[in-house]
């Protein structure tokens, strides 16, 4: 029984993957499909994965598919691939080189602009159908010869004010704690029913931010029990909730970016295919909330990788057009496939990087 457990537990994971995956993808290639339709150019292909076409269906001039390898797709515009136009059912007038450079910037800038609408949406209709998940200022930890432990504060105490603020969210309790300078305050927390008072002098202590990255603050010495109370908010306030939330996750994948590339994050923390399909599996076990989630951070991250200025990469694309548009004349053809060749370099360097240190940490 429980191996059949196990085995249905598996499909439901792997189909999380292929979903989640084919979805944000699909979503990706629609931008860039409503933006050559916007602006009257022809598309050849619609395809969802990469490589053999194991399924396709053609549909006016256009052949949508779905292609074996699943990490990918693409959206062929007339003349992007191809001069041969006329031979495929299209006039010139189809063909996408026939458009301005900033008609081709935004069917370059459609697609990924596209996975972070997307994770807009997922995060509004969660916070407008659930409610705007708020960590509760609950002690689930006190760490050993710490402030804390020495006032006596207990796992379970819920925290209601410091120096007479008033706390709602565990985010506010590093915050002003960080910011007392280490001078001793008053911490208000409520234990079985009734209001206790603890006087804390916080110490510099080491510890290890959501980067991986170890820092000194001025600390307490409490950890977050994790509790979460849902606050309802309203069907606009969401959509304002979900933009700010996707901002945020914005800022953290750059933020992100940029540590890894001054070194101040270890180079083995890239994650590839394989870690992300095991992160949506295990989410896939928890529930459907969770695995939205994880997929709006895919979304965003997606989003930003595809507006990097990388040759082959819609990012690429978008240099392309702005330099035209600045010196008035496309970027020398064979200019452009030189630094084609060197994006795709890097891409299938960075890809094998990531993977190798998947299967590192399945080792490990």
């Amino acid at each position: 029984m429980q191996t059949l457990l196990n085995i249905f537990s598996y499909w439901d994971s792997a189909l999380a993957v292929v979903l989640v995956f084919g979805g944000l993808i699909f979503f990706h290639e629609l931008g860039h499909f409503i933006a050559f339709r916007a602006f009257k150019v022809g598309v050849i292909t619609f395809s969802i994965g990469m490589g053999p076409k194991i399924w396709k269906v053609k549909r006016g001039k256009t052949e949508y598919c779905i292609s074996a390898l699943p990490f990918g797709g693409y959206v062929a515009g007339v003349g992007e691939y191809d001069d041969e136009v006329e031979s495929l059912g299209f006039t010139q007038e189809d063909a996408v080189t026939s458009r301005a450079p900033w008609q081709r910037l935004i069917i370059a800038a459609a697609g990924p602009l596209m996975n972070l609408l997307i994770a807009w949406l997922i995060y509004w209709g969660l916070t407008a159908a659930s409610g705007l998940a708020v960590t509760q200022p609950q002690v689930g930890g006190v760490l050993p010869q710490s402030a804390a432990e020495a006032a006596g504060l207990k796992s379970g105490d819920m925290i209601t004010a410091i120096d007479g603020v008033k706390i709602e969210r565990w985010a506010q309790v590093p915050e002003i704690v960080g910011e007392s300078g280490g001078r001793t305050m008053q911490v208000e927390v409520e234990r079985d029913g009734k209001k206790q008072v603890f006087a804390m002098t916080p110490t510099r202590r080491e510890r290890t931010n959501i980067f991986g990255e170890t820092e000194i603050a001025w600390l307490i010495g409490v950890q977050a029990s994790g509790v979460v109370r849902y606050e309802e908010k309203g069907f606009f306030e969401s959509a304002v909730l979900g933009l700010q939330k996707t901002w945020d996750m914005i800022d953290l994948t750059l933020t992100s970016v940029k540590k890894m590339i001054t070194g101040s994050v270890a180079a083995e923390s890239v994650g590839g295919p394989i870690m992300i399909a095991q992160m949506l599996g295990e989410q896939a076990k928890v529930g459907i909330v969770p695995l939205l989630l994880l997929a709006a951070l895919i979304s965003v991250n997606l989003g930003l990788l595809n507006l990097f200025p990388i040759p082959v990469l819609d990012g690429g694309a978008i240099v392309f057009c702005i330099i035209e548009m600045i010196i008035r004349r496309p970027v020398p053809e064979k200019a452009q496939e030189w630094l084609m060749r060197i994006g795709a370099g890097l891409l299938i360097a960075l890809m094998v990087f990531a993977t190798f240190n998947d299967v590192m940490r399945w080792f490990k």
